[in-house]
Formats: structure tokens, sequence, C-alpha cells
């Protein structure tokens, strides 16, 4: 029987687009206020027909092994059975920012 290995679909605001990425790896990371994405999930290279925006994304996380991204930038993060097309896509609204604790985390004495 195979070892089911979770994937998670990450969708997060950047510079005025919407990235949709798809990856195996997802922490709540050390620096406070980021998660931690790594394990990048991509369709084959074999293809014929290659999607502009997916190739974009590919381009961008290029020997990237582990990926910061702010909670505030995070809009929705989904466990699902199979991956699809990562895709940029221009935000076409405002998007609000998670709200976050003010002054930072809490340090116990």
């Amino acid at each position: 029987m195979a070892a089911t290995t979770t994937l998670y679909r990450i969708l997060f605001h950047q510079q005025n687009e919407v990235w949709e990425l798809y990856a195996r790896e997802l922490y709540q990371s050390d620096l406070w206020g980021f998660i931690e994405v790594g394990d990048f999930v991509f369709a084959d290279r074999s293809k014929v027909v290659i999607d502009p925006t997916t190739d974009k994304l590919r381009h961008s996380f290029e020997g990237v092994q582990r990926s910061f991204i702010p909670l505030n930038m995070v809009l929705r993060i989904d466990e699902v059975e199979r991956e699809g097309t990562p895709r940029a896509v221009r935000s076409t609204g405002k998007i609000a920012p998670f709200p976050m604790p003010p002054g930072g985390p809490r340090q116990d004495d």
C-alpha cells in the first residue's frame, strides 16, 4: 500500500497578484508572523503547451528549498487530494490583511 503524502494549496497576495501554489510541507515558522512552505509541486515540464503564469511561478521558485510567507498575505490554505495548476492572477480588488495582535508575540518573563 502506497503511503499518502499531504498536499496543500496555498493562496496568497504577492505584488498586486494572487498566487496559488501547491506544496507538500507547510509549517508555522519560528520567524514570528510567517508560515514556512517547502517541497513545491509543479506539473510535468514535458507538456507541449506551457501556461505562462505557471512557468513564471516555476521560475520564481526554482532552486528555493523553503519560502517564508507573511501571515498577513495568506488568503487561504487548503489540504487537497491532488495538485492543480499553480497560477498567478492579477488582483481585482482590495484584500484586507489578516488581523494581527498589536505589539508582536508575547514575551514570557
